[in-house]
This record gives structure tokens, C-alpha cells and sequence, in this order.
């Protein structure tokens, strides 16, 4: 039978039966080796906040606390909320991962000769 991707969408190898996960946006149970997972680090006070809490502190070097936060998407809504896309046949082979963006830093698009 021919197969669509060379790990069948899961990262079990080996293993009989996964536990499952509930996907945090709709609460579908995916096995916990299908789910697409997203580690997020945020800061507790929005950014607007920051300003104010610090001319108010005490302590000098306190440094605010952070939110540490793993989500789990099933495959619909992770696609839904473009966390993952779609690629095509060609590009389903290429398995090097994406470049990573830190700070908000995002790579000029060339532009199109007129």
C-alpha cells in the first residue's frame, strides 16, 4: 500500500500504542507522537505594564516572571490556526526544518522585477 509520508504523520517507531493528548484549541484526544507541538515562553505582565511595574518596584535587577506553556494542536487545527502548512508532494520530501526567527525578525521577501 503506498504511503503518503515515510513516518505515516506519527513519530512512533517501534512503539505499539501512544497515549493520547488533548489538543488544546478544540479538545480532540491525537495520540501524543501525532500532535503538533508548541513550546511557548511568554512574559506574565503585557508589555504596555512592564513600564509602570518597574518604576514601582523596590528591587532594582528584579527580573519579571515568565509563562511557560506547552501547547498540543491536533493536525486540523493546527493547519486552521497556520502553525503547519501544506506542502506539496516535492516539498513533502525535504526534511531539513524551517529557518527560525528570533525577535520578531523575518526575512525580506525579494521583490518581483517589473
Amino acid at each position: 500500500m503506498t504511503s503518503k509520508r515515510r513516518n505515516n504523520g506519527r513519530s512512533k517507531k517501534g512503539r505499539g500504542h501512544v497515549k493520547p493528548v488533548r489538543c488544546t484549541n478544540c479538545g480532540r484526544c491525537t495520540p501524543k507522537d501525532k500532535a503538533i507541538k508548541k513550546f511557548v515562553i511568554r512574559n506574565m505582565v503585557e508589555q504596555a505594564a512592564v513600564k509602570d511595574i518597574k518604576e514601582a518596584g523596590t528591587f532594582a535587577t528584579y527580573v519579571l516572571p515568565k509563562l511557560y506553556c506547552k501547547l498540543h494542536y491536533c493536525v486540523s487545527c493546527a493547519i486552521h490556526a497556520k502553525i503547519v502548512h501544506l506542502r506539496s508532494r516535492e516539498d513533502r520530501r525535504i526534511r531539513t526544518p524551517p529557518p527560525r526567527f528570533q525577535g520578531g525578525q523575518r526575512p525580506q521577501r525579494p521583490q518581483a522585477a517589473k
